[in-house]
């Protein structure tokens, strides 16, 4: 076997040499290239590994002196695609290209090897023989899957070199070759994280970060058709590689920038098996001294195999074009004004015809493809059909549910919006409600009738029984929102008929109260849940929840009565007070009392204490229910009634009835006030009364006193007797009478300046002390008065002082016909004075 050196060497070469032309890089002088990169046939164009030259280039590279610090880096691709020229840019290596001006043509035959020059560590890259080749024809494609699968289980990093415009496809992609390497190479190798790094070419403009997630998607669907052995069924992908992309523009058209980015590329391969680095955490590397035993080794094995058949280029043929085909028609589907128009109206609300024009769209898409992929194989042109199919079904579909979304929502507004309406106009809401529920949901069924699309069976149920669903959640939150208003009318009918009657009732306190009570609390109760069950006959609702709600209105209304009483208890002491306040301080005609030293205190006093004592009882407890009980018995024992007793023998002890927190007969919910409660209250309010009644039997011997400053009848009889002589000799000197009434004027001129009478009424000693300090100057003021009107000469009647009469009327004059006035409004009885109205003398 021939084997080929293109090393250009002007030194002898340990390998024969190349005569094809060359691309020399313009950063190293070809004097040196050669001895640089040492580049070396390892398998030949039948399959032929050269031992010997691979001994050879390991000396000469001294690569067995590298242990494991060493990289290994393989490129693989359809033929005439650059590779060779991406390497001899990237690596600095010589391998041939291929002369575009001669045609188009295979330039690399087999696999050849070669080190990358000035590069650390020390990495070999070998250039594979292109695939899909004409010289190799359709149906010899093994070299091609035996050379793809030895550059996979030796090397550390791949480069799979495609035109960017090959990107989806499959043969020119690589895609069936990867999909047989997988499979095999599962089986033979054991995982050693190659990386594989997807060099794009001619770069167009449709941005990388687009074509690397389809790039990595198809990967990634190769490798979960593939099938798997046992041992790694649940193997990811990321456990025998690292997927990477690069793209480069085109070569001979932006020639400076494609070395610039490769120039960029290369920088990754320094230190490439350091950590982070492209190969970094490869695994099962072979130590350097060992590589030629291992290669040759792994070489034996792939061309051993036997299951490394790719389908039939016919039916490659036929996947790629018809794919061609499916997404040519996508893409047409996709840019199609009227779809665009169609799907930018189901945005903003419901399109007649929705489901027609769709339909229309869609098998205009699918007869395209019938027409143009008519002769390629069935099996494979009905297959991507139906992905044709499955794609465009795909994308509209969420157009096709934001349809039924407008129709569901227009749907649920008009149901809304009629049973409103009919409600409003009177109907019973049952009625209207089914009503509506039925006439709607048939709405929506005609429009998802209008919506459906003839290439698809998409089931709308979800949707209808999601309108089902908001239809009777509306219909729900309507009647609860009824039955809220109707239980809130007649709560406030009740609440209205039964507070202020019931505060009257409870404020009058008799023995008829709590039957009052009772009587209304029946009345009005029946008149309510009355209303309310006629009103909730036109829900239509069960049995068990129609009396669970007139049970409830029942409760309401006894709870109404409850808090009204247990408000009233709070306030019992002041409603005491009041009560005993009115009856003490007023007679039976409702006019106040005037304390004359007639009325019986004691009397009055006892008789408003007990009606007090009534209004505690009453208060006492809630009497809702026909049951007697003791407590107003009790109450008064113990506390109206345990006067009377307490003279009796000490030896005789009886317990304290009110020392209890509870009532015999009476429930604790039903208690208001307890008989410990009770005691403590009537205490307070004995001591808060108290004072009013001693007010009241002050001012009767107040009174007392006022009216009965005369002397005992019996003591004016004794002066009329003993003093008879004195009278006698009155009448027998007249001079006598007027000496005694100047002195009568000159006394009831001092009564009245001195106010004897009101002093007095504070008491005999306060009295005295005052008329002591003011007797003197009053004597000296009358004395000087009488001395001025002895000089001051008569003046007619018309002329008389104002201030004279002035004083004359504050001396005495008028008030002495008003204290005269007054005694003669006082009359004397065996219990004292009385008062006579002034009106009734006259």
């Amino acid at each position: 076997m021939a084997m080929l050196d293109r090393s250009f060497s002007l030194s002898p070469s340990p390998f024969s040499s190349s005569p094809a032309s060359l691309r020399i890089p313009s950063d190293l002088p070809i004097s040196k290239m050669g001895d640089a990169c040492c580049s070396t046939q390892l398998i030949d164009g039948d399959g032929v590994f050269n031992v010997s030259g691979l001994d050879n280039f390991m000396k000469t590279v001294q690569l067995a002196e590298c242990g494991l610090s060493y990289a290994v880096v393989a490129i693989m691709g359809p033929q005439s695609s650059g590779k060779s020229t991406l390497l001899n840019h990237l690596f600095r290596t010589n391998f041939r290209e291929m002369d575009a001006f001669r045609g188009r043509s295979q330039t690399t035959k087999g696999i050849w090897l070669a080190r990358c020059v000035d590069i650390e560590p020390c990495t070999i890259v070998m250039d594979l023989e292109g695939s899909d080749g004409r010289e190799r024809g359709e149906d010899d494609t093994a070299f091609e899957k035996q050379s793809a699968l030895f550059a996979l289980a030796v090397s550390d990093i791949v480069l799979i070199n495609m035109w960017c415009h090959d990107i989806g496809r499959e043969q020119a992609a690589n895609k069936p070759l990867l999909k047989t390497v997988f499979q095999v190479m599962m089986r033979l190798f054991s995982p050693r994280k190659t990386t594989l790094l997807f060099v794009i070419r001619d770069k167009t403009r449709t941005p990388l970060e687009n074509l690397e997630p389809i790039l990595r998607e198809d990967i990634q669907k190769i490798w979960d058709s593939v099938p798997k052995p046992q041992a790694h069924k649940e193997t990811p992908l990321s456990e025998f590689f690292n997927v990477e992309v690069v793209a480069l523009s085109s070569y001979e058209e932006k020639e400076e920038q494609f070395k610039e980015q490769v120039a960029s590329l290369r920088q990754r391969f320094f230190h490439s098996i350091a950590p982070g680095g492209l190969a970094g955490d490869r695994r099962g590397v072979v130590p350097a001294s060992g590589f030629s035993f291992s290669s040759q080794q792994i070489w034996k094995v792939i061309k051993e195999n036997k299951d490394l058949d790719l389908p039939a280029h016919k039916v490659m043929v036929a996947t790629v074009r018809c794919e061609e085909i499916a997404n040519e028609k996508y893409a047409s589907f996709c840019a199609d004004e009227d779809w665009c128009q169609l799907e930018e109206a189901v945005q903003t609300g419901i399109v007649p015809g929705f489901g027609k024009k769709l339909s229309t769209l869609l098998d205009k898409a699918l007869s395209g493809y019938d027409m143009e992929a008519i002769y390629f194989d069935d099996g494979v042109k009905t297959a991507k059909r139906k992905q044709l199919e499955s794609k465009l079904l795909q994308l509209v579909h969420p157009v096709y549910q934001s349809m039924l979304g407008h129709i569901r929502s227009k749907v649920l507004d008009e149901s809304k919006a009629a049973l409103t309406k009919s409600l409003e106009g009177g109907e019973g809401f049952a009625v209207a409600a089914r009503d509506c529920a039925q006439s709607y949901m048939s709405a929506f069924d005609e429009g998802c009738k209008d919506a459906t699309i003839q290439q698809a069976n998409w089931d709308s149920s979800k949707v209808r029984d999601k309108l089902r669903r908001d239809i009777d959640a509306h219909i729900s939150s309507v009647r609860a929102a009824k039955l809220s208003e109707l239980t809130t009318y007649y709560e406030a009918q009740l609440n209205k008929a039964l507070v202020e009657p019931v505060e009257a009732l409870l404020d009058a306190a008799s023995d008829d109260t709590w039957p009052a009570i009772r009587r209304l609390l029946q009345r009005e109760t029946k008149s309510a849940v009355s209303g309310l069950s006629s009103a909730l006959t036109a829900f239509d609702i069960d049995q068990v929840t129609m009396e669970k709600m007139l049970a409830k209105l029942e409760d309401y209304a006894r709870s109404v009565v409850e808090s009204k009483a247990k408000e009233e208890s709070g306030r019992i002491l002041i409603r005491m007070k009041d009560r005993f306040s009115t009856l003490f301080s007023r007679d039976s005609d409702s006019m106040p009392r005037v304390w004359t030293g007639k009325e019986d205190i004691r009397a009055i006093t006892k008789t408003a204490r007990s009606a007090s004592l009534k209004l505690l009882s009453v208060m006492a407890a809630v009497r809702l229910d026909e049951s007697n009980d003791k407590i107003e018995n009790t109450l008064s024992l113990a506390l109206v009634d345990s006067g009377k007793t307490a003279g009796t023998s000490k030896s005789i002890q009886s317990a304290d009835p009110l020392a209890s927190s509870s009532w015999e007969e009476v429930p604790p919910e039903k208690t208001l006030i307890t008989p410990v409660q009770c005691k403590s209250l009537w205490r307070q309010f004995n001591s808060e009364t108290d004072y009013t009644v001693t007010q009241a039997i002050a001012a009767q011997e107040a009174n007392k006193r006022n009216n009965n400053w005369l002397p005992p009848p019996w003591t004016i009889a004794v002066i009329l007797v003993l003093g008879f002589n004195e009278f006698m000799t009155l009448l027998r000197n007249p001079l006598y009478l007027g000496f005694i009434f100047v002195a009568y004027l000159l006394g009831k001129a001092l009564w009245v300046q001195l106010d004897i009478a009101g002093e007095f009424r504070n008491g005999a000693l306060p009295g005295i002390l005052s008329l002591s300090t003011k007797f003197l100057p009053t004597v000296m003021n009358l004395l000087k008065k009488l001395a001025d009107q002895g000089h001051i000469p008569a003046a007619p009647e018309t002329r008389r002082n104002p201030e004279l009469d002035s004083r004359s009327f504050r001396n005495g004059i008028n008030n002495d016909s008003t204290s005269d006035a007054a005694s003669s409004n006082i009359t004397s009885s065996e219990s004292g004075a009385e008062y006579t109205s002034p009106m009734k003398q006259e």
